[in-house]
């Protein structure tokens, strides 16, 4: 069972903390959206991090990385072209989103799919982080 918090309290007697509790309500709304494919994020050095994501059956050309203002959207799209007739499908190959709220000091590295896995690096940086399409 999920719980919704109201944070409108919070706003009336704090100063300063607009950002926090955008983000606390954003965390909670994705929370709703389903975990598929499942994913890690994994802390690789002192400064960088790597989110492993999945997503076996997709090829580069059904993924899209970007990178809009702190958020990272990994969206799936698998385009059906088999006309195979299939006796049972075990590999699930529906359409997914997976955003990631990213701090403002990290930045997006790169992206590769290897073995199934999408694996995207970031790094944390005192510039910030370029915009638009990752892979």
């Amino acid at each position: 069972m999920a719980t919704t918090y109201d944070y409108a309290p919070l706003f009336r007697s704090t100063v300063g903390f607009d950002r926090l509790f955008h983000l606390l309500e954003n965390a909670q709304r994705a929370r709703s959206i389903s975990d598929w494919p499942p994913y890690d994020i994994a802390k690789t050095g002192d400064d960088s991090y790597r989110i492993s994501i999945a997503v076996a059956g997709f090829t580069r050309d059904d993924l899209d990385i970007t990178f809009q203002t702190n958020l990272l959207t990994v969206v799936g799209k698998k385009q059906e072209t088999s006309s195979e007739a299939y006796l049972h499908r075990g590999i699930a190959g529906r359409p997914f989103e997976h955003r990631f709220e990213l701090a403002d000091h990290v930045r997006v590295m790169g992206a590769d799919l290897n073995n199934g896995l999408l694996e995207i690096d970031l790094a944390a940086f005192s510039s910030p982080s370029p915009k638009g399409t990752i892979f």
